[in-house]
């Protein structure tokens, strides 16, 4: 039973799970252990480590097609990628198998045409593992690298996205030749046609799949990448900013130096003014340099007068 509504935090996980008996394999794959007893969705996620939030955006988005929009930053990348992946590993370890071996003690495996159909599978299957695979060793990590706060700037999600191919029709074909063409002698009827049913509902798992990862990954994903490239565009303006601030501050007696300097006296003469030893004044003077990073007397000039050392009409 389907029950069509929209499930909110404080309603009982043992009543979503009675009204949807096919989010039985979401729970796990998020994670959540049965035997929670009455407690509300809220309280079983938080007892279980899960973000409530998005496992009822994800509930609500397969039960009735409740889509939330691509800006929403309540939803957590960390806890979809562990209900993805958990996806996968249900689905290419267990369920594929599992269907697979129904299939063969349900056909006549010394018939050519169970033959065929057992080939076909294996296609099919093989089809479905390397599209999660590339998932699972391209995208994944990616992810994970954006949780870390790493922004890789040779990849993005939206590359995964073009590229991003649904697998919902992989067992169509399939299920069209059991259907339509199996011979009805030889072959255990009622265990065929409850595999041919296990392989609908995967055919519909995997619509879910694709869905949630098009519709509620991938726009999340894109929120994260356009935070980490603000965040970075904003830490190297701070770190500008610090680099400028943490600069040396030039000394009143560099100051002193600089007005000499730009009234055209030697070094020599400077020394004499202020009391100082030549070497004094070209220590100074290499000081003033590496601190204000100017190396010409137009430069020093420029600056004095900027910080009121001394008067524009001078040179005018």
């Amino acid at each position: 039973m389907k029950r069509m509504k929209l499930y909110e935090a404080d309603d009982k996980m043992i009543d979503l799970i009675s009204d949807n008996y096919s989010m039985l394999q979401g729970l796990s794959a998020f994670g959540i252990r049965l035997g929670f007893g009455d407690k509300t969705v809220e309280e079983v996620c938080q007892q279980q480590g899960v973000d409530s939030y998005t496992f009822l955006t994800v509930v609500n988005f397969l039960i009735n097609g409740y889509m939330p929009k691509e800006t929403d930053e309540r939803i957590s990348v960390a806890t979809l990628l562990g209900y993805l992946r958990a996806s996968h590993f249900y689905f290419l370890d267990f369920q594929l198998p599992t269907i697979r071996r129904k299939l063969e003690e349900t056909l006549n495996t010394k018939d050519s045409l169970a033959g065929l159909i057992l080939k076909l599978y294996d296609e099919y299957a093989h089809d479905i593992r390397v599209h999660m695979r590339y998932e699972e060793k391209t995208l994944f990590p990616y992810v994970e690298a954006l949780l870390r706060g790493e922004n890789k700037s040779t990849y993005n999600v939206d590359i995964f996205a073009k590229h991003h191919s649904d697998t919902t029709g992989k067992f169509q074909e399939l299920k069209n030749i059991i259907i339509k063409y199996l011979p009805q002698d030889g072959f255990a009827n009622n265990q065929l046609t409850a595999t041919l049913y296990e392989i609908y509902n995967n055919e519909e798992w995997l619509s879910n799949h694709s869905q949630v990862e098009e519709i509620l990954f991938v726009p999340a994903i894109r929120i994260m990448e356009r935070k980490i490239k603000n965040d970075d565009v904003t830490s190297k303006i701070t770190a500008m900013i610090r680099n400028v601030n943490s600069k040396e501050e030039v000394s009143e007696r560099e100051k002193e130096i600089i007005v000499c300097l730009v009234q055209g006296l030697s070094n020599k003469e400077v020394a004499a003014k202020l009391f100082i030893s030549v070497n004094t004044v070209i220590t100074h003077r290499r000081n003033i340099a590496r601190k204000l990073q100017i190396h010409s007397l137009a430069g020093l000039t420029i600056y004095a007068i900027a910080n009121n050392l001394i008067e524009k009409s001078v040179f005018m």
